[in-house]
């Protein structure tokens, strides 16, 4: 037993998700063509239990990085500015993806090829509204927690709303809450010691959710929307390997550089299909990897985890409505294609905390002026999409803080570009920065 504990320490952590991979493919193949039940349960309750871990530590973990982080960046005199430019590459980066998912879409036709009938369909579930973003930046309590059927979820939105405020007032009570401060940075320390535990997890979790995905989802599913299909994996291929280069060498980085120090969270974010869940990772790959001070990082991220989704919150809907529209024989003009685009720009915002791309579909629909009844078409190969949307909105998480970083000087160029050292999964999570005496 010790051997084979020591034999897995030695493992890079990198193989052994790829171990995860392959073994999931297979068991998942073995669940399905042998339909074998109890296979395919004990995969799903791996791979949701996973999840599931992962997602008990965000809310912690945001609230306690994003406290420190306000009350950290009180030495840095460009925060509004870092902040602005944020916002403005989410901006820049949701309207090129768009833009590439309406240009798919309309050289490819998906919706005319597909193979699947509008008649009967329908949809009654969550749908997203402008409003939602409004309300969604109250908190209903100050831990952003909410309870629907009983169980308890919480809205990260409101996490970061409300840490951002216990920041401020940090910085205003000045002397007195350095007693307070001394408590957030040390929970911040346990939290993140907890989470690389849980991350240590990640093949487990990788092997029970792809085995799942595979034994539940079969060619038979897909292939009615075979184009559609292909059309999201090229449109989120195209935004992560083609524009975020071609931005990264425009501020003089290098693109493998930028993927070897993401990957870890790329992958994690494939396999879970959670932004959410991912964030922790994110965090960590972008400050430790990267070279983006945690100061930034542990602002920027959250904020992206929630509004920045340039896989399904841009290619996707853009995608999906053009296919809705001509499953239904609906001819779309100059103007909705800017609705659509308007919408990919803003709308992730509006439906932040929500129930990830659905929500913002049904948002897109409902703009436009197309039938509901569209997203119940397109709901059985949701998960099969969402694996490769979730990539993309993470990769893009991770580059507009690197970018961002770069543009103000503030971006550690040799940690960028120095040797991997693997995933950043070890006993000793990175420590917390204190913020340095002012004039040093």
């Amino acid at each position: 037993m010790k051997h084979a504990l020591s034999a897995v320490r030695r493992t890079p952590f990198w193989a052994q998700i790829v171990l995860g991979l392959v073994l999931g493919v297979v068991l998942g193949l073995v669940a399905r063509t042998w339909d074998v039940a109890w296979l395919a349960t004990t995969l799903d309750t791996i791979g949701s239990t996973f999840v599931g871990l992962l997602t008990a530590a965000v809310p912690p973990l945001v609230f306690a990085a994003i406290v420190v982080s306000v009350t950290n960046l009180r030495e840095v005199s460009n925060a509004a500015r870092l902040a602005t430019q944020t916002l403005v590459w989410f901006a820049i980066t949701s309207l090129v993806a768009v833009t590439i998912g309406i240009t798919l879409g309309l050289l490819t036709n998906p919706g005319s090829s597909a193979d699947v009938s509008a008649a009967g369909a329908t949809y009654e579930g969550t749908s997203g509204s402008w409003l939602d973003f409004l309300t969604g930046l109250v908190p209903a309590n100050v831990l952003g927690l909410e309870i629907e059927e009983g169980a308890a979820s919480f809205n990260v939105l409101q996490i970061v709303v409300v840490a951002l405020v216990v920041g401020a007032a940090s910085l205003k009570a000045g002397e007195k809450a350095e007693p307070f401060l001394g408590f957030m940075r040390s929970a911040l320390a346990v939290v993140q010691q907890v989470l690389w535990w849980i991350i240590k997890l990640a093949p487990l979790g990788t092997l029970g959710l792809l085995g799942r995905a595979v034994a539940t989802y079969g060619w038979d599913l897909v292939a009615p929307l075979a184009v559609f299909t292909v059309d999201v994996y090229v449109g989120c291929l195209l935004v992560m390997f083609v524009v975020y280069p071609v931005i990264l060498r425009l501020h003089g980085l290098s693109p493998v550089k930028f993927f070897s120090g993401a990957w870890p969270a790329i992958q994690l974010a494939f396999v879970s299909r959670s932004s959410v869940g991912t964030m922790p990772l994110t965090q960590q790959v972008t400050t430790r990897n990267l070279g983006v001070p945690q100061e930034y990082s542990s602002f920027a991220v959250p904020l992206g985890a929630t509004t920045k989704m340039d896989g399904c919150a841009a290619i996707y809907p853009a995608l999906a409505a053009i296919t809705v529209a001509q499953i239904f024989g609906i001819t779309l003009g100059v103007q909705d294609y800017l609705l659509i685009a308007f919408v990919s720009v803003v709308g992730s915002a509006a439906t932040a905390g929500l129930t990830g791309a659905v929500v913002m579909l049904t948002l897109t629909l409902t703009t436009l002026g197309l039938p509901l009844e569209g997203v119940a078409l397109l709901l059985a190969i949701d998960p099969i999409l969402d694996m490769m949307r979730t990539a993309t909105n993470v990769a893009g998480q991770a580059l507009v803080p690197t970018i961002v970083a770069r543009r103000e000087g503030i971006l550690d160029v040799d940690a960028y570009h120095a040797p991997r050292r693997g995933a950043p999964v070890g006993d000793t999570p990175e420590p917390v920065r204190e913020p340095e005496p002012a004039g040093v």
